[in-house]
């Protein structure tokens, strides 16, 4: 019965901004959590990027490689995130009734994090194959 109250509670206030700089902080990590919990694409992005992290340390990478390999990784969990929130809020919208227009909404921000992707294995070949090119000619 209390986390009933607490849902209530939290429903009631969730349309507010929170003054609490800390609770900020748990709402966004509330949100990442969520995505992590619910998006198995994001589970795949962290896994990527947890492997892309190892091959660099292992590569011996640069800083300002490595700083443009975390800004990549960043660039794309976040726009799952976003996804994901674009994809919540349509589904609350049009309340699981066919929408063109919701189709595109969640198209359009599926292909954003393709993008986002695409672009991060572009990169990743362009930081790590130089580097794996040194390792086997020497």
């Amino acid at each position: 019965m209390k986390s009933k109250a607490k849902l209530l509670k939290s429903r009631r206030s969730s349309y507010r901004t929170s003054k609490n700089f800390l609770i900020s902080f748990r709402y966004a990590f509330n949100g990442i959590k969520y995505t992590f919990k619910n998006s198995r694409n994001f589970k795949i992005q962290v896994l990527f990027a947890l492997f892309s992290l190892i091959i660099g340390s292992i590569l011996q990478l640069d800083k300002s490689d490595y700083l443009i390999m975390l800004v990549t990784i960043f660039s794309v969990l976040t726009l799952e995130i976003i996804n994901t929130s674009i994809e919540s809020l349509v589904d609350l919208v049009i309340k699981k009734k066919f929408s063109n227009l919701a189709k595109i909404a969640k198209d359009c921000s599926a292909g954003a994090v393709l993008l986002a992707s695409i672009n991060s294995v572009i990169i990743g070949l362009c930081l790590f194959i130089p580097k794996i090119k040194l390792l086997f000619l020497n």
